[in-house]
Parts: C-alpha cells; sequence; structure tokens
C-alpha cells in the first residue's frame, strides 16, 4: 500500500512539473508557435486617407500576462478611442491635452523603421503590449518606441475604464 501511495505522489509530482514549463499558450498567453511575421494588431488601411507620420490612427493590444489580458484600443484622429477589454467594449473621447501627448509621442516615432513583426512570448505569461501605427507595429517595450510608453500605459488605464482623460461617447 505504501509503494501504490510512493507511485501515485511521483506521477501527480511528475505532472504538475511538466505544466510548469508550458509556453503553448494555456492560460491566455498567446502562443509563440504563431507565424512570427503575422501582426498583432490591425494596421491602419492606405486607403483610410492616413497621412504617414501623423501618428493616427494608433492601434494598441495588451495581451497574455498572469492575468489573462486580452485588451485593444485603437484611437483614430478624431480623437475617439474604440476599446474592447474582458468582454466589453465601447467607445470614449479622449481628452484634448492627453491626445495631443499622444499624439506627439506617436510621431516622434520612426514607424518605416520599426517595422512589422509579431511580438512574440518570451516566457510564460508573457504580457505582450503591441502598438502599430503608420504601417509599423512592435512591442511597446522596443527601444524605438521609447516616446510611447508613458502616454500608452495612461491609455490603457482610461480608455479601458473612461474617467477623466476618456469621456465616455
Amino acid at each position: 500500500m505504501r509503494n501504490i501511495r510512493f507511485v501515485l505522489l511521483a506521477a501527480a509530482a511528475g505532472l504538475v512539473l511538466a505544466g510548469c514549463g508550458d509556453d503553448s499558450g494555456a492560460g491566455g498567453t498567446p502562443s509563440a508557435t504563431s507565424n512570427p511575421s503575422t501582426p498583432i494588431a490591425s494596421l491602419p488601411s492606405p486607403s483610410t486617407g492616413t497621412t504617414t507620420g501623423t501618428g493616427l490612427p494608433l492601434t494598441v493590444s495588451r495581451t497574455g500576462g498572469f492575468a489573462g489580458f486580452n485588451d485593444q484600443v485603437v484611437v483614430g484622429a478624431d480623437g475617439i478611442a474604440s476599446y474592447s477589454s474582458t468582454g466589453k467594449s465601447g467607445k470614449c473621447k479622449l481628452e484634448s491635452g492627453f491626445l495631443n501627448t499622444l499624439t506627439d509621442a506617436a510621431k516622434q516615432v520612426d514607424w518605416a523603421s520599426v517595422g512589422i513583426t509579431k511580438p512574440t512570448v518570451r516566457h510564460p505569461d508573457d504580457m505582450i503590449i503591441a502598438v502599430s501605427s503608420s504601417g509599423g507595429l512592435a512591442r511597446l517595450d522596443d527601444p524605438k518606441l521609447k516616446p510611447l510608453v508613458a502616454p500608452v500605459g495612461t491609455l490603457l488605464t482610461e480608455a479601458t475604464k473612461p474617467g477623466n482623460l476618456c469621456k465616455a461617447v
């Protein structure tokens, strides 16, 4: 009887350990095995009349992480932010001062040099924040996107829970 308990305990421990290193995408984390050239967020279409270098429209997506995020915010040139976050969606109008800060930061990025490569999972429960605009797409932690770090953090907070900087429309 004692040997059976030992075998069952060892088998259970083996199953637990086998699951710890799995980065296959379980638990809300995006899979690292998907095609790395596929965009994680939709890019603005040239037919939308977007002028390269304006920084808008800007698409931000936040996926994965321990909490299993799946958020997306698209900011148009008119300052309207369309968002989807954990089963809810809506629109809000960005406050003009914050919109200017976000636009100025996006204009500082050389989007042509950013390129278009789908950010991939680096480790289990990796949270990916991806930004796309003017034909470029990259993780927010890319050094080329440094001017956007603070405004995008604020955007994700304000647009997914409209408040002072983003009024519901």
